[in-house]
């Protein structure tokens, strides 16, 4: 397995897991950074948010030794106040900062930040410039195909972060118009590859091993992003690794294993966050967890009724066939 150099971080391997909203908080990140992930990257953080130091925002800054190398994604549009922000917060133990320049959601784009900033290139390299001039940890930048089919320019984009400062970029093969529909155009991914001398990372439609192996030789890329095929399934980074060291398929984790890494990510929860926050976001990992197994269904239903956490470990713990 290739290691991967970001700035002056050394990356084990290839497979790193994506910035997921109201997903990969600090639990998440440890149980997939014990499943051999490469690079845990936080939910992103609004500068602004820092800036007027909101009370729900110091949680998402909050990273555990175990959890190291962490990628902290910061997002905003202002490049003096990304800058101050990225200098306030540098001495925090993360490893590489993210700027988001990807996420399509309204209130975000409305605000002309996340993928809404690809419609700006002169201000993209402002923003970069200025944040990767304020602190001696590598800046990355995490970019979508284009705002829409008619202004495709992840390219333009890449060659502007690497101009900038960035010392890595990941693409996104969607626009933004697209969500997260339809497919993912692994194409623009090898342009940028193409384009660029620092690292680039793929990502769109990593769904396991065959997958991940098929973009990194498709695209030429230096590492892969799992996101969504991640959420309940931590096992997908230790299944992609073994299958990139040994070419062989790891089988899915029984119900059994399930069972426990549910009860350990419901603990961490609740360590974290406490009881009440911990069993309401649990409904939606189980969910996600349970998925394709026989009996979920029941399950699930089950699962939106519960208030404590004696309640989730009851269910949990039902009796149910392992897959077939």
């Amino acid at each position: 397995m290739a290691k991967i150099q970001i700035g002056n971080v050394t990356l084990e391997n290839q497979v790193f897991l994506a910035p997921m909203a109201g997903v990969t908080d600090l639990p998440f990140r440890l149980l997939c950074r014990e499943m051999g992930t490469g690079l845990v990257c936080s939910e992103m953080v609004s500068a602004k948010a820092i800036y007027y130091k909101n009370k729900n925002t110091e949680s998402l800054l909050e990273i555990h030794e175990k959890e190291r190398p962490v990628s902290l994604q910061l997002f905003g549009s202002d490049p003096e106040l990304m800058a101050e922000m990225a200098k306030r917060i540098e001495e925090r133990p993360f490893s590489i900062l993210d700027i988001n320049m990807g996420c399509p959601v309204p209130k975000v784009v409305n605000n002309g930040e996340g993928s809404a900033l690809m419609k700006n290139p002169v201000l993209v390299g402002k923003i970069i410039s200025a944040v990767a001039g304020a602190v001696k940890k590598p800046v990355t930048v995490k970019i979508r195909k284009g705002f829409d089919e008619e202004h495709v320019n992840a390219a333009e984009i890449a060659r502007i972060a690497q101009e900038s400062g960035a010392a890595a970029v990941a693409v996104h093969g969607r626009t933004r118009e697209q969500y997260y529909a339809g497919s993912a155009d692994w194409d623009i991914i090898r342009r940028v590859k193409e384009a660029l001398t620092i690292p680039v990372i793929g990502n769109g439609d990593v769904t396991g091993p065959e997958s991940a192996e098929r973009m990194l030789r498709e695209t030429g890329c230096d590492a892969v992003l799992i996101g969504r095929a991640a959420r309940g399934n931590p096992w997908i980074f230790r299944q992609t690794i073994h299958c990139l060291e040994t070419g062989e398929l790891i089988p899915r984790p029984s119900m059994e294993e399930v069972r426990t890494m549910m009860l350990r990510h419901a603990a961490l929860l609740k360590e974290y966050k406490g009881e009440y926050t911990a069993v309401r976001e649990m409904r939606k990992h189980v969910c996600w967890y349970t998925a394709g197994y026989p009996h979920s269904a029941r399950l699930r239903e089950r699962i939106n009724e519960m208030e404590t956490m004696e309640q989730l470990e009851e269910i949990i713990c039902m009796k149910s066939p392992d897959p077939a």
